[in-house]
């Protein structure tokens, strides 16, 4: 029987959907057919902030659970950290990149742009950060897909843009990326480059076959980011950053996470981390939130609710 996978229509979201069914493909032997389906996001010009976590994954889980298709692939940091009923994530496969890059006119570094430079980006997490190097640039917020941002560089509206490294990567196209941004100076989203293929959760023959896509150190680095992000509170409209690597450690495998909270003009910021295994990683990130809410991050977090800041 085919399965039918459900996906946003962006080229993108295709990309990413069309990794995951050839993956099913290879490890099961079934066949998959990718179903469309177009979300309050796709039909809006909104900032991000201002639609509210989740837009962009509502209508495929109301497909999910109307049973129009058999699975979902989402961007795991456009899903809201409290679960759904009635779904689960049966698989997270290896993760891209998740560092940001930017893409700049004249093959361009960060630190080679001029002051008063025009750099495009949609993320609150990313304007915070680019303020916070006190380059003097001025960020200009954009929507739209890879394509559109890219275009506004080489048209000449913008002098760069700044977007996540693995939807360039997915779409084939990183040469042309000038610079791949060390998480020293922007560190990433929680569960940036991850994705995550959600099914109904009564469906356990579905959920097994798909479990064999799950690539179990992306997984713990990904529940690490997003418990530090649910106990702080804080959505994709937040400046709020985390990044956990899985590596070998002397007594086994290590989990270490970096978590930061950034007013939105980048004038403060709170940077801290925490170490622990992968079976502890929604501990790890508790604690480095309650860590970074002890260190005052609640009051900037409270910054990105002004509208005007």
């Amino acid at each position: 029987m085919t399965l039918r996978l459900g996906t946003r229509g962006s080229a993108l979201a295709l990309a990413q959907s069309q990794h995951v069914a050839d993956a099913v493909r290879a490890a099961t032997g079934r066949d998959v057919q990718l179903v469309e389906i177009v979300t309050p996001g796709d039909r809006s010009s909104a900032p991000v902030q201002r639609l509210g976590v989740g837009v962009f994954v509502s209508a495929l889980r109301d497909a999910l659970v109307a049973k129009e298709i058999d699975f979902a692939v989402h961007s795991y940091k456009d899903l809201p950290t409290a679960p759904q009923d009635g779904l689960c994530v049966a698989a997270v496969p290896p993760r891209e990149d998740p560092r940001d890059a930017l893409v700049a006119g004249g093959g361009r570094t960060l630190a080679e742009l001029p002051p008063g430079a025009r750099i495009g980006t949609g993320a609150l997490r990313r304007i915070a950060q680019i303020h916070a190097l006190g380059l003097q640039l001025e960020v200009v917020p954009i929507r739209g897909n890879v394509d559109t941002r890219l275009r506004k560089v080489y048209d000449g509206e913008l002098d760069a843009v700044v977007l996540a490294r693995a939807g360039i990567a997915r779409l084939g196209r990183t040469g042309e990326i000038t610079e791949t941004l060390d998480p020293m100076l922007m560190l990433p989203a929680p569960a940036q480059g991850a994705l995550a293929v959600e099914c109904r959760a009564d469906d356990h023959d579905l959920v097994e076959l798909l479990g064999r896509l799950d690539h179990a150190s992306t997984r713990a680095a990904v529940i690490a980011e997003r418990s530090m992000l649910a106990t702080l509170e804080a959505g994709c409209s937040a400046p709020v950053a985390a990044f956990a690597e899985v590596a070998e450690g002397d007594d086994g495998e290590e989990i270490y996470l970096r978590g930061a909270v950034i007013s939105t003009d980048g004038a403060r910021d709170i940077r801290l981390s925490r170490t622990g295994t992968p079976a502890d990683a929604v501990e790890i990130g508790r604690k480095l939130a309650a860590d970074l809410l002890d260190a005052g991050a609640d009051t900037l977090l409270g910054a990105q609710n002004d509208p005007h800041p």
